[in-house]
């Protein structure tokens, strides 16, 4: 069973999702798309890279959600409709499919519940589009970004893979120790294999140019301004969780470094600037 995450995150991390993203390579993507895509979103949490992508494709457009939580999907659909409606887009009742009439034309959202550890052999890509994914590859083995990339031949945009890079400020003696533990914790299995964690961007790159794709990538990092309070303590207290889990011995220490970034957080001084890359790969013609 693949890991999942709370709807409550992944709210709390949309807006910095979206401003971290590489526009350029956003634009790109967009314009390798036929009319009316189809495209298919591994892992799609709560919809939040469709909120990202589909005004910038406009026009008609057809999504699968791809989750291997129900109760995420769910709250995909909800998030979604809310969103459009939020925008003055009109809904159109189906069963199971979410139809969203926009200004250039309607975009069609379903969902399929599977769990991605299983995948990709099983995933439906062959008459897909576009295959999309975000804050996925560094879950995932080397194994199972090499199956992908030989199951595709349309294009992939991956976003916001951990690359390593962290800055948090002010510095703090225990940083490097907190930074070790975190990184160890990353490769552990998360129900894909060994993950990748920071190395997953270059083992997508390496994998999709083996096999004849035209690959770019840039940085798409997160930027936590002071002041910021949510999202300093949740990553504070995240970091901190997945650093002891991973090296126990220093429990106490990581503690410490934990109620020390949440007190700057609460005063507005902490700052934390997250590494990721997005990464295109384009089926050469």
């Amino acid at each position: 069973m693949s890991e999942s995450f709370h709807a409550d995150w992944l709210a709390l991390r949309e807006p910095f999702d979206a401003l971290a993203r590489h526009e350029g390579l956003a634009e790109r993507f967009v314009g390798a798309l036929p009319k009316a895509p189809w495209l298919v979103d591994l892992g799609a949490g709560t919809g939040s890279l469709f909120r990202y992508l589909a005004p910038r494709i406009g026009g008609e457009q057809q999504w699968t959600f791809i989750d291997a939580d129900a109760a995420l999907l769910d709250e995909a659909f909800n998030a979604t409709a809310e969103w459009a409606m939020a925008l003055g887009f009109e809904l159109e009742p189906h069963d199971s499919t979410l139809v969203i009439r926009a200004p250039g034309g309607s975009w069609r959202v379903d969902g399929e519940l599977h769990d991605l550890a299983d995948m990709p052999g099983e995933l439906p890509l062959r008459e897909a589009d576009a295959v999309v994914c975000s804050a996925l590859l560094d879950l995932v083995s080397r194994g199972w970004i090499e199956d992908l990339a030989d199951a595709l031949r349309q294009p992939f945009y991956a976003t916001l893979s951990v690359d390593g890079r962290d800055a948090w400020l002010p510095p703090h003696p225990l940083d490097r120790t907190v930074r070790d533990g975190f990184a160890r914790d990353q490769g552990r299995d998360k129900g894909f294999g060994r993950a990748l964690g920071r190395h997953a961007a270059a083992a997508a790159i390496a994998a999709f140019c083996a096999r004849g794709f035209a690959v770019a990538s840039a940085p798409s990092d997160w930027v936590v301004p002071g002041g910021m309070i949510s999202m300093a303590n949740a990553l504070t207290l995240g970091t901190g969780a997945a650093a002891r889990a991973a090296v126990p011995a220093q429990h106490s220490r990581i503690a410490d470094w934990e109620q020390a970034r949440r007190r700057q957080s609460m005063r507005g001084r902490l700052a934390i600037r997250i590494g990721h890359r997005d990464i295109l790969a384009l089926p050469k013609e």
